[in-house]
């Protein structure tokens, strides 16, 4: 065998022995249900972000030399690590008075509001920070950190440019402890900081022009996330109508801070959809395609889901679509100009830089979940992302036990059959006891034509689901897990079935043991 496949095979150990820490769930049966929910946990008053501690590194190639040491002990553990703040600036050899003289930039992710007894309640968060004039040669050099076995030079010259752009963003200077300058508020025609038409089905808003300050000043990490309260300002009142309505936001002094709010009303349906591999080509699970299709080469559309969610948007009367990936800050801008061009608009989340340490890092996708199950708990919500995401397969099927009224579908690419380079394992026991009618693994984005999403049919019996209920695609052909579902038995089953999975468990723990730390 060539070496690259030994590579595989232990990272796969790598990678299940950190999947493997804590049990899947096992829940009573659990289906779709009536919409009787319980209030809502939210604290509705204004609250700043949490605030976690990072050390400062001086040098930014032994950083990044460290982020790569993390990626090879799982897919996500790439994202970690990188520099910011202080550790840019020291590294860059920029001083106070060159940062002083930098003008002020603000990402400003595009909130969701909801109704509550003091009237439209907005979500204001993103980052603000300072873009230093970093030369063409020192983004060269740090590109070529991130392109892996790729040099910038023997890219085309567009694919340099967003090279360049988007090691630009990850070396900023965010700042800390910054009151974020008034946010002025007016009704938009259009969704997004381009202009774009659309947005998700929802209207234009009939008023709502005010100035607001937010309550509280960033963290270190130059972060800001608060609930804030509008004034009304002949804004129709969300329990007076099942409309979206839009609103600009642009951060008052910025260079870049424009932004479009979503005011949702208190019933619907609500789309949270991962972007990665779902909704566009980026080959996560295969680090070197995964970084150059992020860093480099232009976003393409994942086969025809603009298509698929273009129907939804004008077949589901105002239809929210929320977008929720868990790329740091830092390099979710172009993610945003490419839903505003390709998809329905909607509100954006992503993993802010305060959640740095690795026990956060995997648990991000499941509190940014509750924030807006919790916002909005009359809402009914479609869950869609892709089987390469470890959280995604232990976060989305606990969303349908801990909140069963409002799950209404959920819906994941098996990039494993559809994608021969993705080698990486994924565990479906956490979907052994839900209902098989709100929950569909597909291969292609047509399997979810035809669904009456609304009246809770997720599942398309003609797409054989194949389930053992545990690790799928690991080496050797060895799945863990017993039975299967209706639609497939799921390949070895019983005595046989138990005995593959643990030998293969021992061998794979073994090899994690063994080799991870060589790794």
């Amino acid at each position: 065998m060539p070496p690259s496949f030994y590579r595989i095979v232990f990272l796969q150990a790598c990678f299940l022995a950190l999947t493997s820490a804590s049990p899947a769930p096992r829940p009573n049966a659990v289906g779709p249900r009536d919409p009787l929910i319980t209030p809502s946990l939210v604290d509705y008053s204004p609250s700043p972000t949490r605030e976690e501690k990072r050390g400062v590194v001086s040098d930014l190639t032994s950083e990044l030399d460290s982020a790569w040491g993390k990626a090879t002990s799982g897919v996500a553990g790439f994202f970690q690590g990188w520099p910011t703040g202080d550790a840019v600036a020291s590294s860059l050899g920029l001083r106070s008075s060159d940062l002083a003289a930098l003008p002020t930039n603000v990402l400003n992710l595009d909130p969701y509001a909801n109704w509550t007894s003091s009237g439209w309640n907005v979500r204001f968060h993103g980052n603000v920070y300072k873009q230093p004039n970093t030369s063409t040669a020192d983004l060269n050099k740090l590109a070529n950190k991130f392109l892996i076995g790729t040099d910038i030079t023997s890219l085309p010259p567009d694919q340099q440019d967003q090279a360049r752009n988007v090691t630009a963003e990850i070396f900023v200077v965010q700042q800390g402890g910054v009151n974020v300058s008034t946010i002025h508020l007016e009704p938009a025609a259009s969704q997004g900081s381009s202009g774009q038409p659309g947005g998700g089905g929802a209207v234009t808003a009939t008023g709502g022009t005010q100035d607001v300050t937010l309550p509280y000043v960033t963290t270190r990490e130059g972060d800001f996330d608060v609930f804030m309260p509008i004034k009304s300002n002949g804004l129709t009142a969300g329990n007076a109508t099942q409309s979206i309505q839009r609103l600009n936001t642009h951060v008052e002094g910025a260079t870049l801070g424009n932004a479009t709010a979503y005011l949702v009303p208190e019933t619907g349906f609500t789309i949270v959809s991962d972007i990665d591999d779902i909704l566009r080509v980026t080959k996560i699970y295969d680090p070197a395609q995964g970084i150059l299709n992020s860093f480099a080469k232009p976003y393409t559309p994942w086969e025809n889901m603009p298509s698929i969610y273009a129907n939804w948007s004008a077949s589901i009367p105002n239809m929210h679509f929320h977008y929720l990936t868990t790329t740091p800050e830092q390099a979710t801008r172009n993610y945003m100009q490419y839903i505003y061009s390709t998809y329905p608009g909607g509100s954006f989340d992503t993993r802010p830089l305060n959640f740095s340490d690795v026990a956060a890092t995997l648990s991000i996708r499941k509190f940014l979940l509750v924030k807006i199950f919790q916002t909005f708990p009359h809402r009914k919500f479609i869950l869609i992302a892709d089987t390469s995401n470890s959280d995604v397969m232990r976060d989305y099927p606990q969303m349908a036990i801990d909140y069963p009224d409002q799950v209404q579908c959920i819906f994941l690419r098996n990039t494993t059959a559809t994608d021969p380079s993705d080698h990486f394992p994924y565990d479906t026991a956490g979907f052994k006891n839900l209902n098989q009618q709100m929950y569909m693994f597909f291969l292609h984005p047509n399997d979810l034509t035809n669904l009456d999403i609304q009246n809770g049919q997720c599942y398309n019996h003609s797409i054989p689901q194949n389930l053992t209920f545990g690790y799928q695609g690991l080496p050797f052909g060895v799945n863990t897990g017993s039975g299967g579902n209706s639609s497939g038995s799921g390949g070895k089953t019983g005595a046989a079935a138990a005995s593959g999975a643990r030998v293969g468990m021992v061998v794979l723990a073994a090899l994690a043991a063994a080799v991870c730390v060589f790794l």
